[in-house]
């Protein structure tokens, strides 16, 4: 059974940076088939993750290479590493998400690794569309400037969100508009009133990407609250979806006269409205502060929302510190 070392890229948030091994350990084991004891070792000095397997199948390299933070990947002979060749994953250039520099801003190493996880633990017909490459659409109900829409198209899926914040869509109206005419692509991208009863409600942004010899990639964000997700996507259903949720002061609950810095009523009031938008056998995929909400109580939250969450010691590797008033944590429940 041959070992594999996986060299991880560096990362820009120096915290994030020192919790990478873990978290991407655990990520690897989820997403990438046939593997479960991923290891932190140190080779001359360098950090890899080992994991042995029992053949390097193109399956198995694709998903290391969608792995959040895989840069390289070698075969330990004795003393010596051969490299291997990871096959390109992404769609479109990833200077589409890592371009964007704002504070407040989902670090883009983890908002992929939170949408690589939601997406491997599909089930049923959304599950066979992933494993025959066919585009999913992937909703991010509280989507700021589209850091987790704009890593659907490097997957190779569809993206779409709301977001109350209308100068966070407008931003990111204006890059991905300017990304697409820079690199010269097939496109359309335009900002629209949204009518309903003959008032205006809001504004909603629609991006096409047409590449050759493959479907077209969307984008398509709502300007509103995300409680109100339900009804301003109307019928349409998602395979997935996929949020971090804020740590409790843009989208922080109004109920009771006044502004909740917890993220716990806001999500008691969501997730219904969300699970009602997933198919079956689709996931949601939720990073949020556990210094404002408990994970017992959040994975209470998704089972009241009708939601089966996902638990176990495979589940427990992902806490981790962002700064000193946040750590950040994930969780994933399928629609049954």
């Amino acid at each position: 059974m041959p070992t594999c070392l996986v060299l991880l890229a560096p990362s820009a948030n120096h915290v994030y940076a020192g919790e990478a091994p873990e978290l991407s350990a655990a990520e690897i084991s989820l997403t990438c088939p046939g593997v479960q004891d991923v290891r932190q070792v140190a080779v001359a000095g360098i950090d890899y993750l080992e994991l042995d397997v029992d053949d390097l199948s193109q399956n198995r390299l694709e998903a290391l290479s969608r792995a959040s933070a895989s840069m390289a990947c070698f075969i330990r002979e004795g003393e010596l590493l051969r490299p291997v060749a990871l096959p390109a994953t992404d769609v479109v250039d990833d200077d589409l998400v890592t371009i964007p520099k704002y504070q407040g801003k989902t670090n883009e190493q983890f908002t992929r690794l939170l949408l690589n996880v939601t997406l491997a633990s599909l089930q049923g017909s959304p599950a066979a569309r992933r494993d025959t490459g066919e585009r999913l659409s992937v909703l991010d109900p509280m989507c700021g400037r589209g850091t987790t829409l704009t890593t659907c198209w490097l997957a190779g899926h569809n993206g779409f969100g709301v977001e109350d914040d209308a100068r966070a869509v407008e931003a990111m109206a204006a890059h991905l508009s300017t990304w697409l005419r820079r690199k010269r692509l097939k496109h359309t991208a335009r900002t629209s009133k949204v009518r309903r009863e003959g008032r205006a409600i809001g504004r909603r942004f629609d991006a096409e990407l047409r590449l050759p010899g493959a479907e077209p990639l969307s984008i398509g964000v709502f300007t509103g609250d995300t409680r109100d997700s339900g009804s301003l996507w109307g019928r349409r259903t998602f395979d997935a979806i996929v949020t971090d949720a804020p740590y409790g002061v843009v989208h922080g609950s109004h109920t009771g006269g006044g502004k909740d810095r917890s993220p716990a009523a806001l999500l008691a009031e969501a997730l219904p409205v969300w699970a009602g938008q997933l198919r079956r056998g689709g996931t949601l995929g939720l990073s949020w502060n556990t210094h404002g909400l408990s994970r017992e109580d959040l994975l209470d939250l998704l089972g009241e929302a009708g939601l089966e969450p996902l638990d176990g010691p495979a589940w427990s590797h992902f806490s981790h510190r962002v700064d000193s008033s946040i750590q950040r944590d994930l969780a994933v429940a399928v629609k049954p």
